[in-house]
């Protein structure tokens, strides 16, 4: 299973972008599909999370309200739409993905993911 992550650019602060992931190698529905960040010289951090039919969304605190994550149409596809871009923002985003449900309310772990994506960079200038 490859999971391809794209739309990551340099905008100004207060800009939006639109990130898009697509897996491939899986036939079935990921239960799971997130997306995580990491700046340089900080670990990787939860962003956004949604169930495989978009019924369940989970957001970091820092990103509440300004960012939207949702699955697309076609099987194992997810999007962020991130506005009101701010610099701290900046990062490599990289979309995971889960086959199965979890036990409790672990998506904002990375460890519980099996499958990752490249990164795609943002980069938010001020």
């Amino acid at each position: 299973v490859q999971l391809q992550a794209y739309g990551g650019g340099l905008v100004q602060a207060g800009g939006s972008l639109r990130l898009s992931c697509a897996a491939s190698g899986r036939t079935r529905w990921m239960y799971y599909m997130a997306w995580f960040r990491q700046a340089p010289g900080k670990e990787r951090e939860f962003v956004a999370a949604t169930t495989w039919n978009g019924g369940a969304l989970y957001y970091a605190d820092s990103v509440k309200g300004r960012f939207t994550i949702s699955r697309g149409n076609a099987k194992n596809t997810v999007y962020l739409q991130m506005n009101s871009l701010k610099p701290e923002d900046t990062a490599v985003y990289y979309c995971a993905g889960r086959g199965t449900n979890l036990s409790g309310p672990y998506y904002s772990d990375k460890s519980r993911y099996d499958y990752w994506g490249q990164g795609t960079l943002v980069t938010v200038s001020s």
